[in-house]
């Protein structure tokens, strides 16, 4: 059995010894910072102001070496060279295959791996207060604090635009896999954040948890569009990228359960078993065929085709992309025919981050300031998540069967309307509880299907070798939006109310709703070759 487990490490890293090694050596490093914590009860596990013991800094040290260690292990020969010949190949799912067992297992690994995603950024929200009130940072709790807590999610959000875009030019270089193997290293590593003592330790390491979170979503997208059949790739997409709102739920409920006993900093240090699961996981997402064909393993390539139903593909004529400066990179999603679209993604992104992370991030305070405990500000959250879960269902199967572009026209035009809700009735919803859940039901569970929608489209839209980019391009701009707003909040010093963050998302939702009209490709149950051909036909004419 041992014989089998290594020569199957070898076939999918470069150095496998290496690779394990270094992530035992993470894991072991993240342990030795749980003795200081648990040390810290009797204070209810209030580190700020404590000296790092000696184990703690041998676990920095064991951290840090495990990471050059993981890197090296997933770093494959001639990284440059496999880019290229990447390039050149499509893999593309057979139109008409049927939906596998394969394709199942595949799905529900993925929907598993970007919930655990998507619950560290998420996690943001529920860990201002409490981190808020240890360091005496600036809140609406505490407004006479001198540093605004605004700087923790800043650091993580720009950490999830630098992933975005990093992780969607990884993922040829690479290979999908180890790419998403990188992100779930960082994921264990910064679970340490939860023993940080100082402040600007745990900005630091939240950086570094965004920067790993940022490329999985891209990632999972363009693994999904190449080996979903048309039929049914846009609906599934959109029910699996949904599942934010699942993310949404299991942090809050986790808020709710576990800070009353152990503290904000449980939400961090829960990283280690979760990013450990989401390593685990990886055993059960095939490689990119195109990145084996490139590496000369044509054979593994064949195999993973022959299960998921793809093959390899030549170009139609007129559905290549021309020759030219910079045509893979990312200023080639600028330039016609793709222009367009990436325009409408763009505002549709932005309009998402910044309901996301201008009105989601800032729920929980919100929540507070109006008279909410923190325990019932949490669960008020969950209820509305919960309530909105089948919303999510209910805008998947709609991408699948009345459209895409349709589809994101509704969900942006209701998202914006709901949002007005809050303009108008402002703090009033204080007193309303009932009303406050079922406002709360599109914010947090529509916009979630929107990030997923605009995701899904990106990964649809653009040819082969532009997918991950474009996908890369439409989660980096989501978040971007979100560091401006929170870079905005850090300025005025004092976190916007409801009401605020309602309009600012609204505006762009709307603005999109009509770019998509204007200038949005339908993709339902089209060819990924259809769909860029009709672009290339049309700026050829």
């Amino acid at each position: 059995m041992a014989p089998r487990l290594l020569g199957r490490a070898r076939g999918e890293f470069e150095h496998p010894v290496a690779f394990w090694c270094g992530v035992l050596a993470c894991s072991v490093g993240v342990a030795l910072h749980l003795p200081m914590y648990f040390g810290a009860r009797d204070m209810h596990y209030a580190m700020a102001g404590m000296r790092p013991d000696a184990a703690m800094i041998t676990g920095m040290v064991l951290i840090v070496v495990g990471l050059v260690a993981v890197v090296h292990g997933v770093l494959p020969a001639r990284g440059g060279e496999i880019k290229k010949s990447a390039e050149r190949i499509r893999v593309t799912a057979i139109d008409d295959a049927p939906i596998r067992g394969q394709h199942i297992a595949l799905l529900i690994v993925l929907a598993i791996a970007i919930t655990i995603d998507v619950m560290k950024p998420a996690t943001l929200s529920f860990v201002a207060p409490g981190i808020a009130h240890e360091y005496g940072l600036k809140s609406p709790a505490n407004p006479h604090g001198h540093i605004p807590v605004s700087w923790l999610p800043l650091a993580g959000i720009s950490g999830t635009v630098v992933g975005s875009w990093v992780w969607g030019s990884l993922g040829d270089r690479i290979g999908r896999r180890s790419s998403i193997l990188l992100a779930g290293i960082l994921f264990v590593t910064t679970s340490i954040c939860g023993a940080m003592p100082g402040f600007y330790w745990n900005l630091l390491m939240c950086f570094m948890m965004g920067i790993g979170v940022g490329g999985m979503i891209p990632i999972a997208f363009a693994l999904m569009a190449e080996t979903i059949p048309a039929r049914h790739r846009g609906w599934l997409m959109v029910l699996i990228g949904g599942d934010i709102a699942g993310a949404y739920v299991a942090t809050s409920w986790l808020a709710g359960w576990l800070t009353p006993t152990y503290s904000w900093r449980i939400l961090w240090l829960i990283g280690l078993p979760t990013g450990l699961l989401f390593i685990a996981l990886n055993h059960w997402i095939p490689e990119s065929p195109r990145y084996l064909i490139a590496r000369g393993r044509g054979e593994e390539a064949r195999a993973i085709m022959a299960r998921y139903g793809a093959a390899v593909r030549e170009v139609p004529s007129g559905a290549e992309v021309p020759e030219g400066p910079a045509r893979n990179g990312y200023q080639r999603l600028f330039r016609r025919p793709f222009a367009g679209p990436t325009l409408a993604i763009t505002v549709l992104a932005i309009g998402a981050g910044l309901v996301t992370y201008g009105f989601q991030l800032w729920v929980p305070t919100n929540l507070q300031h109006l008279g909410y405990s923190e325990v019932k500000s949490d669960y008020v959250v969950r209820n509305a998540a919960l309530l909105g879960l089948p919303f999510t269902v209910l805008v998947a199967m709609a991408y699948g069967w009345w459209g895409s572009r349709r589809t994101i026209v509704t969900l942006s035009v209701t998202s914006a309307l709901t949002l007005g809700g809050f303009v108008v009735a402002g703090n009033s919803l204080a007193h309303h509880r009932l009303a406050l859940s079922l406002l709360l039901i599109v914010p947090l569970s529509a916009i979630s299907s929107v990030a997923a929608v605009v995701s899904a489209y990106a990964a649809e839209v653009y040819p082969t070798m532009l997918r991950s980019r474009g996908s890369g391009l439409a989660a980096g701009m989501t978040k971007l939006s979100g560091v401006l707003i929170i870079a905005t909040v850090v300025a005025a010093t004092t976190v916007p109310s409801i009401a605020v963050t309602a309009i600012v998302g609204a505006v762009p939702l709307l603005l999109a709703a009509a770019l998509f009209l204007w200038i949005g490709p339908e993709t339902k149950r089209r060819s990924l070759e259809e769909i860029t051909g009709e672009l290339l036909a049309t700026e050829a004419a």
